[in-house]
């Protein structure tokens, strides 16, 4: 009876062990959470990613926290936006959750977006943009920006003219930092003269007449990043002759920039943190997915003005020089 006893508690035990491993090997009973991956595309308005070094570090940091797959894509054409309304359109059919998007020229993105009907979130980087189809924004306030500079070379070069470079006003910020600018040069009679340039020959022809008719009371403020490497470029290479240059001021934050600040080519800059800005825009596109694009949030990124000494000023280096 004992023997029966024990074969029918074991023949029982093995059938319930037997169950329990199907069951658990099946997932009827441990059921493993599947983790969502998010396929997020972010399109520049440049031709190269090398001056995204900060922002990418950001939105790396991001993709690997909330599980994003992230599709990083350049223009064949720098500022090319008719092209960029083409990419949100072919990232979005090709399966993209949301888009993260820096505007080569913001007046016509928006109208471009008027006639697209989009499927997924948009994030706008880089400029205030109250588009319908914008689900968030990051951007900082180029206008104070401009103003910060504008401020400090009336401290710094009194009653001196002053010589604005962009390739052009309708491009990213350049307008609101032109604003920013004359706001602070309101109340005194300085000259300030805009000086558009078009293509690479035209810049190293009104620079080059720039400096020399102006090299001995000048100061020189770029619009845009890539005015201010290629001022600064020139400045250096005619410093080595002996010329005196003019006082050059800007915007931007790429190691170029800052070296060029290290060596005093570049007086003073207008930086923000980039990292911060590149994590942002991942995590809002994020929640702009989990909410089926409701988010419509605008975050302002704070702006600070340095100049050489404050490249060693562990806060600003931390900002500067992000590791990751």
């Amino acid at each position: 009876m004992k023997q029966k006893t024990y074969r029918l508690f074991f023949g029982v035990s093995a059938v319930i062990l037997v169950l329990l491993y199907l069951m658990s090997s099946t997932n009827l009973i441990i059921r493993e959470k599947k983790t969502e991956i998010y396929p997020i595309s972010v399109i520049v308005e440049d031709s190269s990613d090398e001056d995204y070094e900060k922002l990418r570090k950001g939105m790396d940091r991001a993709a690997q926290e909330l599980h994003v797959d992230l599709n990083f894509i350049t223009l064949y054409q720098p500022n090319d936006q008719e092209q960029q309304l083409g990419l949100i359109a072919r990232e979005i059919s090709d399966g993209a959750k949301a888009v993260i998007l820096s505007p080569a020229n913001p007046v016509e993105a928006m109208a471009g977006l008027d006639r697209m009907v989009l499927n997924s979130p948009l994030v706008i980087l880089g400029t205030i943009f109250p588009h319908v189809q914008a689900a968030a924004g990051i951007s900082i306030d180029y206008m104070e920006a401009g103003k910060l500079l504008g401020e400090a070379v009336r401290k710094n070069h009194k009653n001196m003219p002053v010589y604005l470079f962009t390739k052009g006003l309708e491009y990213g910020y350049a307008r609101d930092l032109y604003d920013g600018i004359y706001q602070a040069f309101m109340d005194v009679d300085v000259p300030i003269s805009l000086i558009v340039t078009q293509s690479d020959s035209d810049s190293v022809v009104l620079m080059e007449d720039a400096i020399s008719r102006y090299s001995q009371n000048g100061v020189i403020i770029a619009l845009d990043e890539n005015s201010l490497e290629e001022a600064a470029g020139m400045l250096e290479e005619i410093s080595m002759n002996g010329v005196r240059i003019p006082k050059l001021y800007g915007i931007g934050g790429t190691n170029r920039i800052l070296n060029y600040l290290d060596k005093g080519i570049i007086q003073g800059l207008v930086v923000h943190n980039w990292f911060d800005e590149g994590y942002l825009s991942v995590e809002k596109a994020v929640e702009a997915i989990q909410g089926g694009g409701n988010l419509k949030e605008q975050t302002n990124m704070e702006v600070y003005y340095i100049t050489k000494e404050d490249l060693r000023n562990p806060v600003y280096e931390k900002m500067l020089y992000p590791i990751y």
